[in-house]
């Protein structure tokens, strides 16, 4: 028997000290690891990189697109943003739908497409109302749209500006049958050679005081009487706003504070400008140009980007009255104004008076 009991107590005590070994080994395995922070990444794996969007612009680097370059220039864009110009597309909005991309362009080419089926979604606009404007020379006396019953006007064919030109006379009930329109006659040039006595163009598209060539020009512009629809809008693919929606927010975030650095200083916002394309743009001509636009940026009362839907259904109105397209997509399918108020909410620092400096 005492043997036995002493094979037991040598057995138990040779446990103990296995356990024990196990438990200091442990002990310094832990150690280890606490003092070698290394280690741990090599266990982790790398969180992937976001993926960088497209944002195409439906025409040339310039004034028109001015927030969207202030804005990668300045490092607005809190996702990678690719800016690309891809100017005079027919079939730019499916384009960028096939790339799941986003875009701007005139909310004219923008409904057309979305009626004809392209998978996209407007979410905000740089220019809240349109751009187009009828011009005459001064010395015409041509300043009311009922002057120009019987002239001839130069248009751009397949533009937007017929169609605002139309719904502004048949607004006014004027006889537009009486008006003899001159198809791709709606240049400056046209107007001085006296081919034409009136121009649709671009409010920016107007000569600059400052040239020796310049000619006093009389402005009629369709919003004083009465027709209002968005200018250039930004969309973005289906696919993209479902699978990335905060993608769209940072982008349209970064965008409202692209507009606000070009129009809060032109003295630092010009050669930013200027700096992107030194080859095709000048300081004077694009700081007019801005000047010319900034209304249709920030209208009185409103907020940058922050477009309405009265307008939309003034377009949506204008465009069947035209008989360029059907509804076959309503509105509310087509256009988006929830980013723009999460991204004020979230940002009331964006639509504060102080974000804008006032008078260049």
């Amino acid at each position: 028997m005492p043997r036995t009991r002493s094979r037991r107590s040598s057995r138990l005590k040779l446990s103990r000290s296995v356990a024990l070994g196990l438990a200091v080994v442990a002990l310094l395995g832990t150690v280890l690891l606490v003092l070698r922070p290394d280690s741990a990444p090599l266990r982790t794996s790398p969180a992937p990189r976001p993926a960088r969007v497209k944002l195409l612009l439906d025409g040339s680097y310039g004034a028109r697109f001015a927030g969207e370059l202030s804005a990668l220039k300045q490092g607005y864009f809190a996702s990678p943003v690719q800016l690309v110009a891809n100017p005079g597309a027919s079939d730019f909005v499916e384009n960028v739908a096939r790339q799941h991309a986003i875009g701007v362009t005139t909310g004219q080419k923008f409904l057309l497409a979305a009626w004809r089926g392209a998978p996209v979604t407007a979410f905000g606009a740089s220019f809240l109302d349109t751009s187009v404007a009828i011009f005459t020379l001064e010395s015409s006396g041509l300043r009311r749209p009922a002057d120009l019953v019987g002239k001839r006007l130069g248009y751009r064919r397949a533009g937007e500006g017929e169609v605002i030109f139309d719904a502004m006379m048949a607004q006014l009930g004027l006889p537009r049958s009486q008006i003899t329109k001159v198809p791709d006659r709606d240049h400056l040039d046209a107007l001085r050679a006296h081919d034409v006595d009136a121009i649709i163009a671009a409010i920016d598209e107007q000569p600059d005081p400052s040239r020796q060539d310049f000619v006093k020009l009389n402005v009629i512009r369709p919003q004083d009487y009465g027709i209002h629809v968005p200018g250039l809008v930004y969309f973005a693919s289906n696919d993209l706003i479902h699978d990335q929606p905060s993608v769209i927010a940072h982008v349209l975030q970064g965008l409202i504070r692209g507009w606000q650095f070009a129009y809060a200083d032109y003295a630092r916002s010009v050669p930013v400008l200027v700096g992107l394309d030194p080859a095709r743009l000048n300081s004077e001509r694009l700081r007019f140009e801005l000047q010319q636009q900034r209304a249709l940026v920030l209208p009185t009362g409103g907020r940058i980007a922050d477009y309405d839907e009265s307008r939309w259904r003034t377009l949506r109105d204008i465009l069947m009255f035209a008989k360029l397209g059907e509804e076959e997509v309503p509105l509310a399918q087509v256009v988006n104004y929830q980013f723009l108020r999460d991204v004020y909410r979230r940002s009331p620092d964006l639509g504060a008076p102080s974000a804008w400096s006032g008078d260049n």
